[in-house]
């Protein structure tokens, strides 16, 4: 009996459920959200013959008497204040915004599955260490933290961002993962196993890890759309990335001052941001519904 308790895997609705995918596939949002975040990665993964469909290949290849040209065939989003091509500035922030949206989001959920699962499956004293350490992070503001770091650091690199949003931005993360192992610690196959002499490893690995993920990875989607806006913003308040980097956080901040007389300036870059963030941020909000037994129709 204690054999069959432990070799059960899925009490817990987990990604591989096949009622899951029946849930996702007939919900329409997910197609979309899907089909939208799927252009974007090629687009990331392509950009210069992408943009080299549409206009200028090279993002920094600039004509000062071409400035601030409106939409045309030639250039389908117009050129900037420099004379460089939109739609391929815009192309090439698409892979610089969506490689910090995810970096900090694998970076994030690496340090909350180790602490979260320590402090979740053995309690006590880790418990509450990891607590008071999540405590102390979260008090400070997170744009405020990351301002004065990002302030204090010598390069402002698409990796240096990533890594101080990272650093303040994993202890919410970590709570979940805390919270979803407790709730498969007490579940009778993973004492069963306990009970047979399993290793703590082959228990974690095998039994409570894997079981406590789905909850985890629907927050994690919704946290790349977080991120992204997030590095738009201290961008673009002057203490995110700089030139040469390229990122639509960069091209909001430079067409801040120019929306009155040239909007276009800052609508493209605005449209694939926003795109961006709401197919995220709703295909997280469709797969934790999904993963939730009460939010299955």
């Amino acid at each position: 009996m204690s054999e069959q308790l432990a070799s059960q895997q899925a009490p817990l609705v987990t990604p591989g459920d096949r009622s899951v995918w029946t849930t996702l596939r007939k919900r329409p949002l997910f197609w979309i959200c899907s089909a939208a975040l799927g252009v974007l990665a090629v687009i990331a993964v392509l950009p210069g013959p992408i943009a080299g469909l549409f206009g200028q290949p090279d993002p920094r290849a600039c004509d000062l008497s071409r400035s601030a040209q409106e939409p045309s065939p030639t250039h389908v989003f117009g050129t900037d204040l420099q004379g460089c091509d939109i739609f391929a500035n815009v192309v090439h922030g698409t892979q610089t915004s969506l490689f910090i949206g995810l970096l900090t989001t694998i970076l994030c959920l690496v340090i909350a599955m180790v602490l979260g699962t320590i402090a979740g499956y053995y309690g006590g004293v880790a418990d509450r260490i990891v607590s008071r350490l999540t405590d102390v992070f979260l008090g400070f503001p997170f744009l405020l933290g990351a301002i004065v770091v990002l302030n204090s650091a010598g390069t402002r690199s698409a990796l240096t961002v990533s890594l101080v949003l990272a650093f303040f931005s994993w202890p919410t993360l970590s709570r979940l993962v805390r919270s979803s192992v407790r709730t498969v610690r007490g579940a009778e196959y993973v004492q069963a196993a306990s009970a047979m002499g399993l290793t703590d490893r082959r228990i974690l690995l095998g039994h409570v890890v894997p079981n406590s993920l789905g909850p985890v990875l629907a927050i994690a989607t919704t946290m790349v759309g977080s991120v992204i806006v997030a590095e738009s913003t201290l961008t673009f308040l002057g203490v995110g990335l700089r030139q040469p980097s390229i990122s639509w956080g960069l091209q909001l901040s430079t067409a801040q001052s120019y929306f009155q007389s040239d909007p276009h300036l800052l609508v493209f870059p605005s449209l694939f941001l926003t795109v961006t963030v709401l197919s995220l941020i709703t295909l997280g909000d469709i797969l934790r519904d999904a993963l939730d037994p009460k939010g299955r129709s």
